[in-house]
């Protein structure tokens, strides 16, 4: 860990590299029941349609949470969603902080959500 006083007197340190992370998590039934009704809400949907050239969107149900990038993740995500990442079909966003708060979800410190562009 790099501290303070090495930082100000221009220490080099290296980047430790991760080799692997574990992505995968469980949400409780109430927590994602929670988070997918935010996740749908129509301001919220709406909120995310003002800002694309689309109208329609769908949310997947899909979530995920964001790993390390690495040589193996380099788009930051688990390779079974690179396929949405890479699609002009779909659209994944990270999901706000606040809904994360509202239903309850404090581990994964941080989630992504897929929506599907309809029209």
């Amino acid at each position: 860990m790099l501290t303070f006083d090495q930082y100000r007197k221009g220490k080099k340190v290296g980047l430790k590299i991760i080799e692997s992370f574990e992505s995968s998590f469980t949400l409780e039934q109430n927590a994602q029941q929670m988070l997918f009704n935010l996740l749908t809400s129509e301001n919220f949907v709406q909120q995310i349609t003002s800002k694309l050239p689309c109208q329609k969107l769908e949310f997947t149900e899909l979530i995920f949470q964001p790993v390390p990038y690495s040589k193996e993740t380099p788009k930051g995500m688990a390779k079974e969603f690179e396929k949405y990442h890479e699609s002009s079909d779909y659209i994944i966003i990270n999901v706000p902080p606040n809904f994360m708060f509202k239903a309850k979800i404090f581990q994964p410190s941080r989630l992504c959500a897929i929506y599907k562009i309809t029209l």
